[in-house]
């Protein structure tokens, strides 16, 4: 590079420094504020339409409705007044959606899972394996690249933008990338929520197999939770059992994308070093193990005599959490960033959602037709 091209690219040190810190706290209190207003809406509305045509309606709409529409709207509005870009850094979703996670571990009972959720696990497998198998031919198909793939195939086989976050740590894959899986989950997603209760009603179909259908298809957690709560309670109860018997399975499949990448896709390049443990260890998604720590604890705790308030306490602090992942993900979503990317990705989810909700109904229906909820 010469002199001439290297000034051309030194910043002018007499020009005030960028306050980086100052915008990413507003950033951060900006997600405070919606994600506080967000709790608001979903305690207030239903009161507010008790006695109203509304009533059912308002009731039924959870916090990840509001925390994305509020979350959009605020994008809008950030970016009409051109502060988004200066702002997102304080947008911490993968910090958020990795600590609610962690935090979800702490109401898994694995004893349970193992003993009494014997279809979940098998469900889990199966939809799993077919799904992610499934995406990531069609997407090589299509040409899609090999990280994109991957973030694709784990966003729409197991749970979503939490997948979607592993799936990057154990790939590497671009920043831009995990934003554009991110948004297309929330796009595919919102309509899921009230799509699939809706045709299990329709339908007719028991508890059971709703329960195992929609956590087994919506691709996050909390879609899962507000998903469930609209088709009753006992289809919530195997909703969240099953989507959390997948949350659990998200290390195995970081584990083998690591494995995959650093042995085989990496290794393409006949300069590049053979990987070892330190490197698996440095892909390897950390949060995997809070969540299965947490797990552990709580499970540990609650057999010990402990306290079932505690529990209560670390769920509500991680619904927080959630309220503010979904906002950040509003605030992020970024429909330039879905037509940059062309139409093959698009046409690679939307199938292999198409495939998701017919496996996971094909699953449900055999495995939880006969199950009894006691």
């Amino acid at each position: 590079m010469t002199e001439q091209a290297r000034a051309d690219v030194t910043p002018d040190e007499s020009a005030p420094a960028r306050p980086v810190l100052g915008y990413a706290v507003a950033g951060v209190l900006v997600v405070l504020v919606l994600g506080a207003a967000t709790r608001f809406l979903e305690t207030q509305v239903p009161q507010s339409a008790s006695g109203t045509s509304f009533a059912k309606v308002a009731k039924s709409i959870e916090f990840p409705v509001y925390a994305i529409a509020l979350g959009l709207l605020g994008n809008a509005i950030l970016t009409k007044l051109a502060v988004r870009d200066a702002l997102s850094s304080g947008f911490r979703t993968e910090f958020f959606i990795k600590t609610g996670l962690v935090l979800l571990g702490a109401s898994i009972n694995l004893e349970i899972l193992v003993t009494a959720a014997g279809p979940a696990i098998i469900q889990a497998l199966l939809l799993i394996s077919i799904v992610f198998g499934f995406t990531w031919w069609l997407g090589g198909r299509l040409g899609l690249e090999d990280k994109l793939r991957a973030l694709l195939a784990s966003a729409v086989s197991i749970c979503g933008v939490s997948a979607a976050i592993a799936a990057a740590g154990a790939v590497q894959a671009k920043k831009e990338q995990l934003a554009y899986a991110a948004s297309l989950v929330i796009v595919f997603a919102l309509p899921s929520i009230f799509l699939l209760p809706w045709l299990a009603e329709t339908w007719g179909l028991p508890p059971a197999v709703s329960g195992a259908w929609i956590g087994g298809n919506i691709d996050t957690t909390a879609a899962v939770a507000a998903a469930g709560a609209l088709a009753g309670e006992d289809a919530l109860q195997i909703a969240t059992i099953v989507k959390t018997t997948q949350n659990a399975l998200i290390g195995f499949v970081a584990i083998a994308l690591t494995a995959y990448f650093a042995l085989k896709v990496e290794r393409r390049d006949p300069a590049a070093a053979r990987p070892g443990v330190r490197q698996f260890w440095e892909r390897f998604p950390k949060f995997v193990l809070g969540f299965i720590a947490a797990s552990i604890i709580g499970t540990l705790y609650l057999q010990w005599g402990g306290d079932k308030s505690a529990i209560t306490t670390v769920n509500d602090l991680r619904t927080w959490f959630l309220i503010f992942a979904f906002v950040s993900i509003g605030l992020e979503f970024s429909l330039r960033g879905l037509r940059e990317a062309g139409w093959r990705p698009v046409a690679v989810f939307a199938s292999a959602t198409v495939v998701n909700i017919v496996v996971a109904l094909g699953l449900a229906a055999i495995l939880f037709a006969n199950f009894d909820l006691g």
